[in-house]
Parts: structure tokens; sequence; C-alpha cells
């Protein structure tokens, strides 16, 4: 999937208006296949972060803007589906609290990012304070006009120190937000995510466009790039986003750590604790979780396997 068209170049100038948010070009099978590629992308990342759990080496951000109905909360279930808890977790940056008013507006933000061996997903970021903050004019444009070098200074800080980060601007419409706000009032289950005050931002679109504009022109850089994603269309938002991060996490070409040494005694102690039925169950769930999880296993592991299920079979014929 030849993504690269999606992403902020830098040193390029780009206009949202150029970017269609109802595009998919880039998958020409049905919504049904698209669903069965998303499947097999999130047992990819599932097998991947387990990697860069174990291994405890890297450090992983992903950033997720939109304005309201753009979908984060969605593409967060969709993208990251099955993956350990342990070694992911979703930080939200709301309306600040009076402690973190208190301190500058990094502060809170440099608190939830990610350690070794950790995926944390920003649902909304700093970017807010040049988004809402400059929207609504809650400082003086000598405020928030600084923050973007201000902004790029700290995520080189992250990259420098070992954090990989991904950015993505989910890109919606007018119509398609309306239709979005309409499904909340029209579906009990929803009601609650309603706002009123949400159509008053709604009135603000243009400022909010000019305001992100800004935001991807000026922020993204070869260490923290952003991604302008079609998000109307969200079966295609999720993939497009799912195969980046699967792609971002196998290009850091990550192992598992070496296992105990004598670990074969180890082995030979414990097959030696169950019967025949239950080895032949965990070597079930074994190639259950290989197949789930593509080739992202240990190289041999597979092979290693079924020489020994060999061997076994072999010594009681």
């Amino acid at each position: 999937m030849k993504y690269d068209k999606y992403r902020v170049d830098p040193k390029k100038k780009i206009e949202i208006k150029d970017f269609d948010p109802n595009e998919s070009s880039l998958f020409e099978g049905k919504k049904s296949e698209a669903r069965d590629l998303l499947r097999e992308l999130n047992g990819e990342i599932e097998a991947l972060q387990e990697q860069l759990y174990a291994e405890g080496k890297h450090r992983v951000l992903v950033i997720i803007q939109a304005m309201d109905t753009g979908g984060k909360d969605g593409t967060i279930r969709a993208v990251f589906e099955g993956v350990n808890p342990q070694g992911v977790r979703v930080a939200s940056f709301k309306v600040p609290t009076p402690i973190e008013m208190a301190h500058d507006y990094l502060w809170r933000i440099h608190q939830q990012t990610p350690g070794k061996g950790e995926i944390v997903i920003f649902n909304r970021s700093q970017y807010e304070d040049v988004l809402v903050v400059r929207v609504h004019g809650l400082v003086p444009k000598a405020v928030w006009s600084k923050r973007y070098e201000q902004i790029n200074a700290f995520e080189k800080l992250l990259a420098d120190e070992g954090t990989t980060i991904l950015k993505f601007y989910l890109n919606i419409d007018l119509d398609e937000q309306a239709a979005r706000f309409l499904a909340r009032v029209e579906d009990p289950t929803k009601t609650w995510k309603f706002n009123p005050g949400d159509l008053e931002e709604r009135k603000l679109w243009a400022q909010y466009m000019e305001a992100y504009e800004d935001m991807l022109n000026k922020t993204s850089t070869e260490q923290a790039p952003w991604y302008v994603i079609p998000a109307n269309k969200k079966w295609y938002r999720n993939i497009v986003i799912a195969t980046i991060l699967r792609d971002t996490l196998k290009g850091l070409k990550m192992g598992y750590p070496a296992p105990p040494a004598d670990l074969e005694t180890y082995r030979r102690l414990l097959r030696g604790m169950v019967s025949p039925e239950v080895l032949d169950e965990v070597h079930d769930d074994i190639r259950d979780d290989h197949k789930k999880e593509g080739l992202l296993k240990p190289k041999g592991a597979e092979a290693e396997l079924e020489a020994y299920l060999a061997m076994r079979r072999a010594d009681e014929a």
C-alpha cells in the first residue's frame, strides 16, 4: 500500500482542500475484504507489539487529531483490537485541570509519553494548544504562534531519546460530520455522546481548517511526520492507519530476548509434568497463534515445533 501520498512532506506546503476525505484509491476490494484485511493487520500488530514489549528497547507514540466526530475513538478500537493492554495505553487530553493550568502546556503531555517497550496513543494532544486555543483566542497570537517551534523541539527530544512518532489527522468533511452528529441523536445507545455545544464549534469550521493547515505545515518533520488520512470511510481509514503502524513496527527490526540458559533441560522437565493429551493441546494452541500472527514469530519456530512432534511420534511408535 503506497500510503506516502498521505504523508505531509516537511519541505512542501500543503492545503487541506487538496486531500479528498472520500478517497479510497489504495484499496480496490469490497468492504468485506477490507474487514478481512484489517483482521490480518490486527494479528500482525498484536505480534509486533508483543515483540516490542518483550524486547523493551523501543518506544512508540501515536498521535490522533480530528474534528468532532472525526473518528478518534473508533480508530483506536479498530486498529488496536487484540493488543496486550499491558504494553499499550491511551492518553486522552481534555480541558486542563487547575493543576495542569498552573504548569506549561507541555507538562501534562510529557508525563504521558511512552516508556521502553510501550505504545501510547494520544487521543488529542499538545496540538490542542495551537488549535482550540487559537480558534477561541484563549491566549494571544504572540503566545500560540511560538508553540509550533516548541512542539517541534519537544518531539525532537522524544525522537532523539528513542521514541518513534506517528501523527494522524483524520480528515472528514462538513457533510460527513453532520451525518455522524445525526447518527448520535438517532441511536439511543449513542445519544450520550451528543453535546449541543458541538454544533457551535461546527460554525467555526473554516477557522479550524486554517488552524489545522498551519499545524500540518509547521509541525510535520522527518522525525515526526503527519499523515492526512481520508476518514469519511471508516473502513478505509482503519486499514490505512493499521498498515502504516504495522510497517513502522516492522521497521524497528525487533526480536525476542534470548531464552534462559539450559532451556532444553527445563523443556524436558516441564513436558514430563503433563500428559500427552495436554502436550498436544499446548502445541495446537501454539499453531493457532502462529497462524493468526503470520510470519512474525521467531524464524524457525514452526519448524522446530514440527520436528519435535515428529520425534515424539517416532518415540511412541
